[in-house]
């Protein structure tokens, strides 16, 4: 990769949870899921340098887009009538020129063809999963290197609380 040039990832967000083949009646598993893959990309961003942008499918409800940022990361959530797969085409329309680089995860088979075919990089959300547990493992061995933490910590608690107790734990932490 070039020094002065931009690198995006662009993620089909149900799609990489899995979402879209096991929906989920349950808002609080679903929120959690969602908070999960957000902080997972967060340290993915800061390890790996891209920058991450998180679609969520919102076609069947009511309204307009939504953008929003969490840990870094931009999080779109698509107007009514529009699908993922609709937004994330006019983004690597918008993001893709000479000076960047755009990848698209999804496991899609069609999706992939499609951004492949307007200049983006595929990624498969098997290989995305796969390259966020070496960044989170990269990530582990640095602070490790660098005496900031005990190789045999581990984040069991933060991993068994619900979205809505880190974000209250969060916020209090911050002082919001």
């Amino acid at each position: 990769m070039k020094r002065d040039q931009k690198e995006w990832l662009i993620v089909d967000g149900y799609n990489v949870i899995g979402i879209g083949r096991m929906p989920s009646k349950d808002s609080h598993r679903l929120e959690e899921e969602r908070m999960r893959l957000i902080r997972d990309l967060s340290e993915y961003q800061a390890v790996m340098g891209r920058q991450v942008i998180l679609v969520f499918d919102a076609h069947q409800s009511p309204g307009k887009e939504v953008i929003e940022e969490h840990e870094r990361v931009k999080v779109i959530y698509t107007q009514f009538g529009e699908t993922a797969d609709e937004l994330i085409e006019r983004l690597v329309k918008q993001y893709k020129n000479p000076h960047h680089r755009v990848f698209v995860a999804t496991s899609d088979y069609l999706e992939q063809r499609i951004v492949f075919g307007q200049g983006a990089y595929r990624v498969s959300s098997r290989e995305l999963l796969q390259e966020i547990r070496l960044a989170k493992q990269k990530l582990s061995n640095s602070l490790c290197e660098k005496g900031n933490i005990n190789s045999a910590s581990t984040n069991a608690l933060e991993e068994r609380l619900s979205a809505e107790i880190r974000n209250k734990l969060e916020n209090w932490r911050r002082k919001n």
